[in-house]
C-alpha cells in the first residue's frame, strides 16, 4: 500500500453518509417503480457502474470540465436543481414530464443521471474534495453505489411490500422532500451567480 494513501474510517462515513444523504436512493423507490413501469426493465448493474464512474470521473476533472466549458459549480447546481425540481412536480401531481424514454435509455436518464449522479451529487463531491482525501471519497461513493444497486434489484420485491397506495403515500411524501432539496439547492447556489 502506498504511503501517500490517506486511508481515515472517520472521513470514509463521514462522505458515505454526505452521499447517501443526497443520492437518497431509498427516497427515489417510488421514481424507480414508476420509471420500470413505464419502461418494462431497468437495468440496475448499467445504471449502478454508469453513475459510479460518472461520480469517481466527476471526482478528479469536475471543476476542471466545468471551468473548461465556462460553468461554475454553481451554475451547474442550479440546473440540476430544475431538474429535481420537474422530478418532485411528477411526484406530487401524479403527471408524467419524462415521455417515451425507452428502456435501454432509462436505466442511464433519469436514472444514472441526474437521480443518482446528480448535480446534488456532483457539488457534493466537489465539496467534499476540498475537505477529505480523494481515497477515502471514492470508497464512500462505492459504499454507496452498492446500496443503491441492491435497492434497484429489489424494487419489485419492496413494491410488493409496500402495496399500491403505500407507493402512492411515499411517493407524494419524497416528492415534497425532493421539491424542497430543489429549492434549497436552487437558494443556495442563485446568490453566487449574481
Amino acid at each position: 500500500m502506498s504511503p501517500n494513501l490517506h486511508f481515515d474510517f472517520r472521513e470514509i462515513a463521514t462522505s458515505s453518509m454526505i452521499l447517501f444523504a443526497v443520492i437518497d436512493i431509498v427516497g427515489s423507490i417510488p421514481i424507480i417503480i414508476g420509471l420500470r413501469n413505464k419502461v418494462g426493465h431497468i437495468q440496475s448493474e448499467k445504471a449502478s457502474i454508469v453513475a459510479a464512474i460518472m461520480m469517481i470521473a466527476f471526482l478528479f476533472v469536475g471543476e476542471e470540465i466545468l471551468k473548461l466549458i465556462g460553468i461554475d459549480v454553481n451554475s451547474f447546481a442550479v440546473a440540476g436543481a430544475f431538474i429535481i425540481f420537474f422530478l418532485a412536480i411528477e411526484m406530487i401531481l401524479g403527471i408524467s414530464l419524462y415521455k417515451d424514454d425507452v428502456a435501454e435509455t432509462a436505466s442511464i436518464v433519469p436514472l444514472a443521471f441526474p437521480m443518482i449522479a446528480g448535480a446534488g451529487t456532483m457539488t457534493s463531491l466537489l465539496s467534499l474534495r476540498a475537505e477529505y482525501h480523494v481515497e477515502n471519497i471514492i470508497i464512500a461513493i462505492i459504499v454507496n453505489i452498492i446500496f443503491v444497486y441492491i435497492v434497484l434489484k429489489l424494487s419489485k420485491r419492496i413494491e410488493k411490500i409496500l402495496g399500491a397506495s403505500g407507493i402512492g403515500i411515499i411517493r407524494k411524501i419524497f416528492g415534497v422532500i425532493l421539491l424542497a432539496i430543489a429549492v434549497k439547492l436552487f437558494a443556495s447556489n442563485i446568490n453566487q451567480l449574481f
